[in-house]
């Protein structure tokens, strides 16, 4: 084979970087303490990735930053910062999940290589369209896909010139990643900033099922399907795992080298995994790839198999026997640890050692003479101009220390600086050691052009388009059509999750009720992207609201207008700017994760919509598997089209600290997850009034759980008075509606 199959290592910290390095990694991706999705891990300063850079370079490892969170409006001025320091560090690549930083490296460091992360939940083709159309070099993929799906949306990526990486190795998730919102309802910490508390490994009251970790999934592992992915044309084979330590990422990475190395040179794979075990796994599944969405993948236990595992193996039938196998692990990962230490002894993140040595007489250039190392290598640059008898400040060893304090401190250390060869007395125009320097940092930098520092002004804001926000509803039923006859509010439909192939029941809906606006979810995968896209062409409408970015990108491409949904979770202005500056996009929901302070930064883009959901069950996550396996149980051994079509199953688990969650399965809808409580906010509209064009009320049946039945047209009636200006109909809703919050719009990111 000749195609390059990449082996992509995380790397939380120093050590974890030089073990990936070790072990054979061909790109390793790493956090700063700011901007990237697992704070948890120890992360690099600016000059620990320096150091890494110069490392990694020298073995042929490419290192991609993680800045794979989103932005607030505040934190813009800090990331234009940081960009300007990336853009002439040598980064391979920068891994983004919100759409603003695509609008400021495409606008202002076109240099930089991005990569769509998978927070951005990319399940079809049109999103691959989407994001190479803003500037995405790669993405990856969701881990809940098959093989046939990654197969098929690599080889279109492919002819946009886009790769794709799939993840390999590591913890799984139970929701699509981007859309679990869980620890940010339940304990204000989100997991889109990188601070997720992993609701999903909680213990729970013991359900009907028996299991006290209902959520709790195996990690992936797809070590024996490598010729699966290689046939499916995947570019980069992503290792998980940026919160453990560098024995984990040595042990895996090697492993993975070694099936990968053995299948390019044989065609075949290697069937020992052993090594995998032997660092931390709650057990492998790779249920997602294969398709086999089955009880199997969870394991009711959030905590390390690998003990467990090499007691099973040894099929111990005495505690003693038991113990044995136990110590024999401890051994084994001893012997790791021990080669680790030994393969990583002498690598060193040290900036290289940098001689300067300045040399001129009277009518000569200023010589400068630059020695890396122990004369590892040499360079001489001199002015264009002679030295003069000074009539200006002279040429000294104070000056020349001071202009060439900071030089090139990215890589190298001035180790020192020699003026005994420079005449006395003399004098040179210091633009010309201006010159000198830029000159001297080229050589330096294998003359490639140090890229100035760009500045950004301060974005303007565009005034409201209406004279004060309207009302609009969303409803997910035909029965609730009679609510269009109470108000002139504009009316959403939501579309399913999951369809009926060539099934035209939606289109008719649409054509029934010309009113309706198509409102399309966040998730749709093969052929339920196909058959959105479908009623898409086949309705026509004027306008649409897409949680979707696939959808979106085929509603610009057929000039339908549309609005970017809540679950695009937009939080800054920038992120507006991509949508309406590359999609042509009329306005957008803005996140309700965010604060009153947080949102009143927000700069609107001229002629676009500002959009706000103030009333809405509140979701915590979605999932392409199961909830009801460990819960209250299902007759059908796993998920499949069927479930999805039919099943409108509904439950509640509570947590060991005594708080409920509904779980909530709708016909076409993916197993999901509400917070006991609805999000209701009367705060923002007295606040905020004059930002936003548009407030929603979502009288949806989805999410019911525990939420009290209300008369719709009851609702309908009081919040068109409150949004009016009627505080008695603030007070009859809260009356109504008993079993609310509004912590996310405190509590903000």
């Amino acid at each position: 084979m000749s195609r390059k199959i990449e082996l992509l290592a995380p790397g939380g910290d120093v050590e974890a970087v030089k073990a990936a390095v070790v072990a054979g990694a061909n790109a390793i991706y790493c956090g700063l303490a700011t901007f990237n999705a697992r704070n948890r891990a120890t992360n690099l300063s600016f000059e620990d990735l320096t150091g890494i850079l110069r490392l990694a370079h020298k073995y042929d490892c490419e290192i991609f930053l993680t800045l794979n969170v989103v932005i607030l409006e505040h934190e813009i001025p800090m990331m234009i910062k940081l960009l300007n320091k990336l853009v002439n560090s040598g980064i391979d690549g920068i891994i983004v999940q919100d759409l603003g930083v695509f609008n400021l490296v495409k606008k202002h460091f076109p240099t930089l290589d991005i990569h769509a992360s998978t927070q951005m939940t990319i399940v079809n083709e049109g999103q691959i369209l989407f994001l190479a159309k803003i500037g995405a070099s790669r993405v990856n993929l969701s881990r809940e896909l098959n093989i046939s799906e990654i197969k098929t949306m690599t080889a279109l990526a492919h002819e946009h010139n886009v790769l794709t990486e799939v993840f390999v190795h590591g913890s799984l998730c139970v929701a699509f990643s981007g859309q679990c919102y869980s620890s940010s309802v339940s304990v204000g910490r989100s997991g889109n900033r990188g601070r997720c508390s992993q609701a999903c490994r909680d213990e729970y009251e013991i359900t009907a099922e028996g299991n006290l970790f209902p959520l709790n999934l195996k990690d992936n592992s797809a070590y024996f399907d490598l010729p699966q992915l290689v046939d499916a044309q995947v570019d980069s084979l992503k290792v998980e795992g940026r919160i453990k330590g560098a024995h984990y990422v040595y042990t895996v990475i090697d492993t993975w080298r070694k099936q990968i190395d053995h299948f390019v040179k044989t065609g075949k794979i290697l069937k020992d995994d052993s090594n995998l075990h032997r660092v931390f796994n709650r057990d492998f599944t790779n249920s997602f790839l294969i398709g086999n969405l089955t009880r199997d993948m969870f394991i009711d236990n959030p905590r390390g198999h690998s003990v467990q595992h090499a007691v099973d193996i040894s099929n111990a039938t005495t505690e003693v026997q038991a113990q044995e196998a136990r110590e024999e692990l401890y051994a084994q990962r001893l012997d790791l640890g021990a080669e680790l230490a030994e393969k990583i002894k002498d690598l060193s993140f040290d900036k290289r050692p940098l001689a300067l040595v300045f040399t001129g007489q009277l009518n000569e250039p200023l010589c400068l003479t630059m020695t890396v190392g122990d004369n590892e290598k040499s360079f001489t640059v001199q002015t264009e101009s002679h030295l003069s008898p000074a009539t200006q400040p002279t040429i000294d060893q104070v000056t020349l220390e001071r202009r060439f304090k900071n030089f090139a401190t990215i890589d190298y250390m001035i180790d020192s600086l020699d003026c005994s060869g420079l005449g006395s007395g003399l004098s040179l125009p210091f633009k010309e050691l201006k010159v000198l320097k830029n000159q001297a940092t080229l050589l330096l930098n294998n003359f490639v052009e140090m890229i100035p520092q760009v500045e950004v002004a301060p974005l303007q804001s565009h005034k409201i388009m209406v004279g004060k926000p309207t009302m609009s509803i969303l409803i997910a039923d035909e029965k609730d059509m009679h609510l269009c006859d109470l108000t002139d509010a504009d009316i959403y439909f939501k579309l399913p999750e999951s369809w009926e192939k060539n099934c035209d029941k939606h289109i008719d809906i649409f054509r029934r009720n010309p009113r309706l606006i198509p409102w399309f979810p966040a998730v749709l995968i093969g052929k339920d992207y196909d058959e959105s896209v479908r009623l898409l062409q086949q309705v026509s409408p004027a306008r649409i609201v897409s949680n979707n970015t696939g959808v979106a990108y085929k509603a610009f491409e057929m000039g339908v207008e549309w609005i970017a949904g809540p679950f695009l979770n937009t939080t800054n202005s920038y992120a507006l700017l991509t949508l309406k500056e590359e999609l042509n996009c009329a306005g957008a929901f803005i996140s309700n994760e965010i604060n009153r302070s947080q949102i009143e930064k927000i700069a609107r883009p001229e002629n676009f919509k500002m959009l706000y959901s103030i009333y809405h069950p509140i979701l915590m996550m979605t999932s392409r598997q199961c909830f009801f396996q460990q819960t209250v149980g299902c007759t059908k051994p796993g998920i499949d089209d069927g479930c999805m079509l039919t099943c409108e199953k509904a439950t509640t688990i509570t947590n060991v600290k005594g708080v409920s969650f509904a779980i909530d399965k709708q016909k076409g809808g993916y197993p999901s997850i509400y917070n006991h409580e609805q999000f209701l906010n009367f705060d923002i509209v007295n606040e905020l009034a004059d930002q936003f064009d548009e407030f929603l009320i979502d009288l949806t049946n989805i999410g019911a759980g525990s939420k009290a039945e209300h008369d719709k047209a009851e609702l309908v009636m009081h919040f068109e008075n409150f949004l009016n200006g009627d505080e008695q109909a603030r007070q009859q809703l809260s009356k109504l509606i008993t079993v609310s919050t509004n912590a996310q719009y405190s509590q903000g990111l």
